[in-house]
């Protein structure tokens, strides 16, 4: 199952990747992306293309 990973220290809270993202696995939170609804995760990279920061990553979970 992949999952975003979000440095929070490099995120700027732009939203876009929220935006980004059809299957509403992030969410804005103390100014920061947040990935909430991991299990929603389809691997589709949309957040970490559109993301300006590079802040995300996507790693590959069993």
């Amino acid at each position: 199952m992949p999952r975003p990973i979000i440095n929070e220290d490099e995120c700027s809270a732009c939203g876009i990747c929220v935006d980004a993202c059809e299957s509403g696995v992030l969410e804005l939170a103390s100014e920061v992306a947040k990935a909430v609804h991991e299990e929603n995760c389809t691997g589709c990279a949309a957040c970490m293309e559109e993301c300006p920061m590079g802040a995300i990553e996507e790693i590959e979970e069993d």
